[in-house]
């Protein structure tokens, strides 16, 4: 018997160790050929361990390819290569096989049992008899070799003999994916680190509309613009992550909240018309920080990600903001996201995921079921600051929690969201905003003056808190199109002034693969944040008790198409009715053409 053993280590050891290296590298092959993966595609669940994701300067994340490493079954091992079953229960391998199986507990992976009389692939059979020789030959090279049986020795070279095309092929696959793994590691940017990165280029500008404050046309000036955004992605135990985004840019909003100068309360600007519009409505995304110089490279995101048990992740950020490290509007707004989405801060997101800047923090996500999933975050848009009414627990603070519901089909989501809000008076954050959504209305983005020459009965500004309600959902009706739409409140509080109440909502229409496989139509109509009431002694501009007088509607259009996968063209529009809520004000039209590069 021993002579057998020995020729038949002689005659299979390429056959076992290559089918062993076969199992353990398929994986790998997997996650190369994802490796190009591009932005556009439904987001995942942030629960995913590793996730390449690019942050908009809005410090959202436009998430670009995720993988679980858990969810790679054991029965991912085996390779199938056609839907053809070779090999019948009622054939002699077949059987014999299952006799070897039984007797030595040689399955792949981590079942008990055989897999019932199903047919197999001969490629499946091939995984299956090659677990069986690893197995036999462990027990010969020990020693318990004589519970190796001689008859099954010979059953053993019989079926290697009947199988040597597949052992031959799988042995072949290796090679090649060998090859392309050393290629891989002999020219990779880091071990442990992937380098995604992005950039834009923006031509467009004003087509129609004045100033809201100056109440003079705006300027109607073609700009050639552009953004950049580089983001390495680090893991060390494949189930963690540590991010940090580096990214610089000129691209100009076109609004703002209008600041006078020489206030002397910290809370100057030198934008005393808000800009071009004169107000946020209209606002453009993935501007530039009004904090840094223009294409000036600045390091926008650090946050360290990791998995708390099966079900919960944790997000510790340095520099990010919570709702958005842990992707909570992404699932019921298709919007949501960076350089191919929504051309406007409005349209990308529910004013109650808005009231933060970046700043330090900790968000955790959790799985309560396969349904349902809840968030929660906390971050301090000055809490690196060790000033007076500033840092972690004593400056500008948002609380954030949503739970979010999922169909069994999952086509259906819903998410209801809750925010608390505290901006101390004369702070300002990166994004050069005190409080309020950065979107909408000035007097939805406004508080009490903090110049004591403005105060009203000698009391000067104590800060304003916010409590923020927000419902969103989304509804894909076939994979050509999908609905959304979301509804936001805001109660604002003046403290010892009053109170203000702020609403806004949004509908939205997505066309994916219009036109070509990869490319994106979307059309959206809402009502961006507007001041619908305020206390009768507060005075935020307009006068004491003045909300804003009428309705303005945003509606926007825009249609991505994929040139490559890896270059996008993005043509789209902007038109504000009645700009800042005010039936005075002629519509403003913005004409944007955006082109994307990823690599």
């Amino acid at each position: 018997m021993k002579k057998i053993a020995w020729n038949l280590l002689l005659t299979l050891p390429m056959s076992v160790f290559s089918l062993v290296l076969t199992a353990s590298t398929k994986t790998l092959a997997s996650e190369i050929g994802k490796e190009h993966e591009t932005i556009g595609k439904e987001t995942l669940s942030p629960l995913s361990p590793i996730s390449i994701s690019i942050p908009d300067s809005d410090n959202g994340t436009q998430i670009i390819a995720q993988t679980d490493p858990s969810s790679l079954s054991d029965e991912s091992q085996i390779t199938s290569v056609s839907q053809l079953s070779d090999v019948q229960p009622t054939d002699w391998a077949y059987e014999s096989l299952k006799s070897l199986i039984e007797r030595y507990k040689c399955l792949v992976g981590s079942d008990t049992k055989y897999r019932g009389n199903r047919a197999l692939t001969r490629y499946e059979f091939a995984a299956g008899l090659n677990a069986c020789l690893d197995q036999v030959n462990k027990l010969i090279a020990s020693t318990t070799s004589n519970l190796v049986v001689k008859t099954d020795l010979e059953t053993i070279q019989r079926l290697n003999e009947e199988f040597n095309a597949e052992l031959t092929v799988l042995r072949g696959r290796l090679d090649s994916i060998e090859a392309r793994t050393t290629e891989l590691e002999a020219n990779q940017f880091s071990t442990t680190t992937k380098l995604q990165g992005q950039v834009q280029f923006v031509l467009g500008g004003v087509l129609a509309g004045n100033n809201v404050v100056t109440k003079k046309p705006a300027p109607r000036t073609i700009t050639f613009q552009d953004q950049a955004r580089l983001v390495l992605n680090t893991s060390f135990t494949g189930k963690d992550q540590l991010r940090l985004t580096l990214s610089g840019g000129n691209i100009n909003s076109l609004g703002g909240v209008p600041n006078p100068r020489g206030t002397g309360t910290g809370l100057s600007t030198n934008n005393p018309t808000g800009g071009i519009l004169g107000t946020f409505d209209g606002r453009t995304a993935d501007n530039a920080s009004p904090s840094f110089g223009p294409n000036q490279i600045v390091l926008g995101g650090i946050r360290y990600r990791f998995p708390v048990g099966k079900k919960t992740q944790l997000n510790i950020f340095a520099q990010s903001d919570g709702a958005n490290e842990i992707g909570l509007s992404g699932p019921t707004n298709p919007f949501e996201g960076s350089a191919s989405n929504g051309i406007t801060r409005f349209s990308r997101r529910n004013m109650v995921y808005n009231y933060g800047d970046t700043g330090p923090g900790v968000a955790i996500l959790h799985d309560l079921s396969k349904q349902w999933q809840l968030g929660l975050s906390y971050s301090a848009p000055n809490g690196n600051n060790p000033e007076p009414r500033n840092g972690l627990f004593t400056g500008r603070y948002v609380a954030f929690g949503q739970i979010t519901y999922f169909s069994p089909k999952k086509n259906f989501r819903v998410g209801l969201s809750y925010a608390n809000t505290y901006s101390p008076a004369g702070t300002l954050g990166q994004g050069g905003t005190n409080f309020g959504p950065a979107a909408g209305s000035n007097l939805a983005n406004s508080t009490i003056s903090t110049n004591p020459a403005n105060a009203t009965n000698g009391i000067v500004d104590q800060g304003t808190v916010g409590n923020l309600y927000g419902i969103g959902a989304l509804y894909k009706l076939n994979p050509k199109l999908a609905i959304n739409s979301f509804v936001g409140y805001s109660a604002h509080r003046y403290l010892r002034q009053g109170d203000g109440q702020v609403w806004n909502w949004g509908t939205g229409i997505t066309f994916p693969d219009l036109g070509k496989k990869g490319s994106l139509g979307a059309i959206f109509v809402g009502q961006a944040p507007t001041l619908k009431g305020l206390s009768s002694n507060v005075d935020l501009g307009a006068g004491k008790g003045k909300a804003d007088k009428d309705t303005s509607l945003h509606i926007e259009g825009w249609y991505q198409y994929k040139l490559t996968d890896n270059i996008e063209v993005t043509p789209g529009f902007i038109w504000v009715t009645a700009p800042n809520s005010d039936a005075t004000n002629p519509g403003s039209v913005v004409g944007w053409l955006r082109t994307t590069f990823r690599f």
